[in-house]
């Protein structure tokens, strides 16, 4: 596998120090309207106005309904082309932060501090640290810092398809889980007790090794389908 990134050039503090940056900044430990949230992508990266949707008179006054700026009842290409607009924002302020980082050096202290951990664990790069951290918060950054690896050649055909399973089960485990799942855990029963028999780390730890389960899964349905690192099919008689 070829990379923009030589293996022989140093790692220095500042490096480990963007890659620290940018895990805060992707992961949404400081998201929220408090001062900090300046630090965090998904404030930073804000949302679309609201648009009214629908408009009412009751007893003389108007009522209306606000929706998102794609409106309600969009079908076909024309709702696609609006969702996929929507997208346009996040997409390009992650490679734009990917890019600010990469200039500091956090993509070669992920190679050399996550390779370690990662390559034995998911048969990925350290490089990829950074898509990882990014997709369990959005998965339209995780696919795109992905992209943007892959055009790179930091990792190979074999490796994107096997990231690509662990980010797309459970994707955006951080985000979907604490704005819809994480609810259920207020519900109380009937006696006073707990509705749900598990806590919100026990979730969240067996989403996340359900995620590498199936990551792994992808590495062997590779093997048997004998593909190489460039995700082609072997001639018989080739090895890996």
């Amino acid at each position: 596998m070829n990379s923009s990134i030589p293996k022989d050039q140093k790692v220095g503090i500042g490096a480990y120090f963007a890659l620290a940056f940018a895990a805060v900044f992707f992961s949404g430990l400081l998201g929220g309207k408090e001062w900090y949230g300046v630090f965090d992508f998904t404030t930073l990266n804000g949302a679309f106005g609201k648009v009214v949707s629908k408009a009412s008179l009751d007893d003389g006054a108007l009522i209306t309904a606000t929706s998102a700026f794609r409106g309600t009842g969009g079908s076909g290409a024309m709702d696609g082309f609006l969702f996929a607009l929507g997208l346009i924002p996040a997409v390009m302020f992650a490679l734009g932060m990917i890019n600010v980082l990469e200039h500091y050096g956090a993509l070669r202290a992920a190679r050399k501090l996550l390779t370690p951990l990662l390559r034995p664990l998911l048969g990925i790069p350290g490089t990829a640290g950074l898509a990882m951290i990014g997709s369990l918060q959005s998965t339209d950054v995780g696919a795109s810092l992905t992209r943007n690896l892959a055009d790179e050649g930091l990792i190979s055909e074999s490796e994107k398809d096997v990231f690509a399973m662990f980010q797309f089960s459970a994707g955006a485990m951080i985000t979907n889980f604490f704005s819809s799942g994480a609810i259920l855990f207020t519900l109380i029963a009937a006696d006073g007790t707990a509705a749900v028999p598990a806590s919100i780390g026990a979730c969240i730890a067996v989403m996340f090794v359900m995620k590498i389960v199936g990551a792994n899964l992808m590495r062997l349905a590779l093997k048997f389908t004998n593909k190489d690192a460039t995700g082609e099919p072997q001639a018989k008689g080739e090895t890996a």
